[in-house]
């Protein structure tokens, strides 16, 4: 039981972590004007759009190798209610045409890194199971 618990955590921790990284990857390449801007517009500094390198490169990369992944997971958890404040709010009660909630994608990263943050790393992680951060 315990071998698939954490191969299971694995699973999530991979997942969460790959399919954020890719928009930590895609801000690498295009920049965080994007992100400035909103941010702006809601009265906050531009220059806490640097912050998003962490939410999305530093945290994904850690929660994939399993290392600090408790913290990991509660700063993905930050930058998704972030995300969804700053841009998504308007569609918070809104279905989508195929059905579903119209921020699927942002509750699903959102639900996924707080389950990492309370279930840990697990045994297959460079942090393994002894750390208190894990």
């Amino acid at each position: 039981m315990i071998r698939s618990d954490d191969t299971g955590k694995l699973v999530l921790r991979l997942a969460l972590g790959i399919l954020i990284l890719l928009h930590g990857i895609a801000k690498i390449t295009g920049g965080v004007g994007f992100v400035s801007n909103i941010l702006v517009s809601h009265g906050l500094p531009g220059a806490l759009a640097y912050l998003t390198y962490v939410g999305e490169i530093v945290a994904p990369v850690l929660l994939i190798i399993g290392l600090y992944t408790r913290p990991a997971a509660w700063i993905t958890v930050i930058n998704m209610l972030v995300a969804i404040w700053l841009v998504h709010m308007k569609d918070l009660g809104v279905i989508g045409k195929s059905g579903g909630w119209a921020l699927e994608l942002q509750g699903m990263f959102l639900f996924a890194a707080l389950a990492v943050a309370f279930l840990g790393a697990g045994r297959f992680s460079v942090g393994g199971t002894g750390g208190k951060y894990n």
